[in-house]
């Protein structure tokens, strides 16, 4: 699942799912990113704030996915928030999995350890089990969607999905690469879902991430001679010949994420796939929301981008709606 997938292999859907929107919420306790990785250094003082998002979602007409790892399935509060807009029919529940702090814990905590991908088999697998096992116990519905946090796919990972019953995958972050810190390089996969497999089991439905300028077809070439070149890709963007543009309130202002949209949208991506960090509901648990303005700015900018997607007729979509319409 870390390597670009082959030819021939781009989903189809249904002509009535027509262009759909799907909002992943990376839900998850709150850490030092900065820091090392512990197994007991984190925090919950964010769930307060998910009350407040699920209302906003819904007045906007937003059907959030909780992607939830173990801290947070195993929180009280964040199971009553969660599993009643699930309940309701206004939000769906998935998988994320955080290795360093999700039982059972036979690895040194360490950043290669923190992408899943990279532990043994039996250990990803033992993880994810546990996982998958505890959120479908509090929330009283089997989830069938995950993403790898820090999205940290491994060449295990598919066969777990698989035999867990999970049916789409959306660990995939297109034009990144992760390889420098030890994960995955996702920077030549495409933005269009795509089967994992064969048998057509499992759907990797990307996080939209798009190339945008004057430049933009020497996307791959200029992205890894921004690697080689400092202030390059910087200069680049501020030139306005070339960005790349990730569909997230996270480091991404609104006028950029409308461009990437209007960019995906000419694309004809079928399902465009938007994403963001739990903790940046409140100030100071994440680099992108210090002060209460950023977070107000973070509900302005999902305003924005609805507003965008309602005017060019895109719908958002269930976690249902998407396997039901991907197409055999």
């Amino acid at each position: 699942m870390a390597k670009p997938p082959s030819r021939g292999t781009v989903a189809a859907f249904d002509p009535s799912f027509g262009k759909r929107v799907l909002l992943t919420v990376d839900t998850e306790e709150e850490f030092d990113w900065n820091g090392p990785f512990t197994r007991s250094e984190h925090g919950l003082n964010h769930i307060s704030a998910l009350p407040r998002f699920q209302s906003f979602c819904e007045k906007i007409g937003a059907h959030p996915i909780y992607l939830v790892d173990w801290p947070i399935a195993n929180n009280p509060a964040a199971v009553e928030v969660i599993g009643d807009a699930v309940r309701r029919g206004a939000a769906d529940v998935g998988v994320q999995l955080h290795p360093w702090v999700n039982p059972p814990f036979d690895e040194a905590v360490c950043t290669h350890n923190s992408f899943a991908g990279n532990l043994p088999r039996e250990l990803e697998r033992a993880k994810f089990m546990a996982l998958r096992d505890q959120i479908e116990k509090a929330f009283a519905v089997a989830p069938l969607i995950y993403r790898a946090g820090r999205y940290g796919l491994g060449p295990n990972s598919a066969d777990i999905l698989k035999e867990a019953g999970i049916k789409i995958d959306t660990s995939v972050r297109p034009l990144f690469d992760y390889s420098v810190h030890g994960g995955p390089d996702y920077s030549e996969h495409p933005i269009h879902p795509y089967w994992v497999d064969a048998g057509h089991q499992l759907l990797e439905a990307p996080m939209t991430v798009v190339h945008s300028g004057a430049f933009r077809q020497m996307g791959e070439r200029l992205q890894r001679l921004g690697g080689q070149v400092p202030h390059l890709l910087g200069l680049l963007s501020r030139l306005g010949l070339f960005e790349r543009i990730a569909l997230t309130p996270e480091g991404v202002s609104t006028a950029e994420a409308q461009r990437g949209l209007k960019m995906a949208l000419e694309e004809e991506v079928p399902l465009t796939v938007l994403s963001f960090h739990s903790p940046s509901l409140v100030p100071g648990y994440t680099p992108y929301t210090r002060s209460e303005r950023e977070v107000e700015s973070l509900y302005d900018w999902f305003a924005q981008i609805y507003a965008q997607l309602d005017e060019a007729g895109v719908k958002s979509a269930k976690v249902a709606d998407v396997i039901a319409a991907a197409t055999r």
